[in-house]
């Protein structure tokens, strides 16, 4: 823990907490597990995770991405006691794959897909918080009509919001920041505090009072066996049982590919640019989960949208997810009635600001101007993970990614140097000096620019500069040359030892 950036650890750390608390109700309530399961999720990813892990900003506990699973799995298994021995089974398949480096796998992701990922949570956020923005029914929906969503909007959650949004843009003025005193408190705290007082105020007005659907809900013990009651231990008695395993592989698998996703796309927002070791990040993952799972908890993985406030808010160690899992802890047990009075509009404030910054206007901008091979792929995984889930809309705009690279391969010259003029006789001389490395990839352009060499060409292959060529492509170049004599081309191969793999086309030539 890197003492010396407490004082910017510390303030994040609360921020994180207060978007935390909210978040891990609300993935429990999702996912058809009890409340509590989603807090002791948010607890050991915080202490847990966050003391074991390499990662400086990341921030770990009950994930959007697995609801659908986790529900789908407590229904299959029949009891949520042994979902949890899934979830303990899922923890040591991920220490498993991290010892077995398998972290590597988050390298493969093109920054294209990892901020289209980003961008499309950051509309997410800001969609899903609108009810709790504006205090809608809940009972209604957009099929309803925009009229009948605008008349149920409750005046006290609005005016919260509004407030609260008011204070974490003024907060994040030059103003404010060149202020010594005011940069001391993060605007978000100032932002729930002062909620909290117009909460307390609006009770007494019959249409600003806020009901109980409208304020953050904590299970409140009364004693300390009824705090321990909510902890819930799996049934080992299932360990035979072929679901629990399938299921156990399911969530070990899911976990890690979000944990790599959120990991890869957290170092490159880094201000400082440091680089999370991936195979200790599985290994600090698959330990939470075996903890969560036998304690109660769901599973866990590192979050885009903690892990965004939490860079966002100024922090630079990971004493701030230590800590934030530590006043989720502390709160949780001695003052859960006081945090039942935090209202939903400011949490809703603080997550559409931190969705806006995710989906900037400007970002789309930027990827257009970077060409349709890196905003295709983007927006591809935008729309994918808007209009389905985080997995399979980074998966569309894995192909879409794929597809661009694989048509670039093939327009794109293999070849570091073309060259075309005329010898005596106005005959047609061409060069040809294959590139470094030429892979499979470059099998069809190849093909194309050997098709069109037109008849009774000269044509010089030279292959000095090349490290590796592909069985395919060697093979290719070997029928060209074994057909060239037949149109009345000759070709000359200029050839560097110990290419690798060793497909030497002049030799190939001779054998044709």
């Amino acid at each position: 823990m890197d003492l010396q950036n407490l004082r910017k650890d510390i303030p994040a750390s609360v921020v994180v907490f207060f978007v935390a608390l909210p978040l891990c109700l609300g993935v429990a309530l999702a996912s058809g597990a009890p409340l509590f399961s989603g807090l002791i999720a948010g607890i050991v990813g915080g202490i847990v995770v966050g003391a074991l892990s390499g990662s400086r900003l990341g921030v770990s506990g009950p994930a959007a991405g697995l609801t659908v699973i986790v529900l789908s799995a407590i229904e299959t298994l029949g009891s949520f006691e042994i979902f949890l021995l899934a979830v303990v089974i899922g923890g040591l398949i991920q220490i498993l794959l991290g010892l077995l480096r398998a972290g590597v796998f988050g390298y493969f992701f093109p920054s294209s897909v990892i901020n289209g990922m980003l961008t499309g949570i950051g509309i997410i956020i800001v969609l899903k918080q609108i009810p709790y923005a504006f205090g809608l029914d809940d009972g209604l929906s957009m099929k309803d009509g925009v009229l009948a969503l605008l008349g149920t909007m409750h005046l006290g959650v609005l005016t919260i919001f509004a407030l609260s949004l008011a204070l974490l843009i003024t907060w994040e003025t030059p103003l404010v920041k060149r202020s010594r005193w005011l940069a001391m408190v993060p605007g978000p705290v100032v932002a729930v505090l002062s909620s909290v007082v117009l909460y307390v105020l609006f009770q007494s007005s019959e249409s600003l009072g806020l009901t109980e659907s409208h304020l953050v809900s904590v299970p409140v013990a009364t004693s300390f066996d009824e705090f321990v009651s909510l902890f819930t231990l799996p049934d080992f008695s299932q360990l035979d049982n072929p679901l629990v395993w399938t299921v156990a592989v399911t969530i070990a698998v899911v976990a890690s590919l979000e944990t790599l996703l959120s990991v890869e796309a957290i170092d490159k927002m880094d201000p400082l640019k440091r680089t999370t070791p991936t195979n200790r990040e599985l290994v600090a993952q698959g330990m939470g989960n075996s903890i969560s799972g036998l304690i109660g908890g769901l599973p866990v993985t590192q979050v885009i949208v903690r892990s965004s406030v939490n860079l966002q808010t100024g922090a630079r160690s990971k004493a701030s997810t230590i800590c934030h899992g530590i006043l989720l802890l502390v709160c949780v047990a001695t003052l859960p009635t006081w945090l039942n009075m935090i209202p939903l509009g400011v949490l809703a404030a603080v997550l559409i600001l931190t969705g806006y910054k995710l989906a900037k206007p400007a970002l789309f901008r930027k990827v257009w101007d970077s060409g349709l091979e890196q905003f295709l792929p983007f927006m591809i995984t935008v729309l994918g993970v808007v209009f389905t889930d985080l997995l399979t809309g980074v998966g569309v705009g894995m192909v879409a990614a794929i597809f661009a690279l694989l048509r670039r391969n093939y327009l794109n010259s293999h070849f570091l140097h073309k060259k075309q003029d005329t010898e005596e006789g106005d005959r047609i001389r061409i060069r040809m000096q294959l590139a470094e490395e030429v892979t499979f990839l470059n099998k069809g352009a190849i093909r194309k620019e050997l098709s069109e060499i037109p008849d009774n060409a000269h044509v010089i292959l030279d292959k000095r500069n090349c490290v590796y060529v592909n069985h395919d492509v060697a093979e290719t170049i070997a029928d060209f040359i074994a057909t060239a004599s037949s149109r009345g081309i000759d070709v000359d191969v200029i050839e560097r030892r110990n290419v690798v793999p060793i497909w030497d086309v002049k030799d190939l030539r001779e054998v044709a």
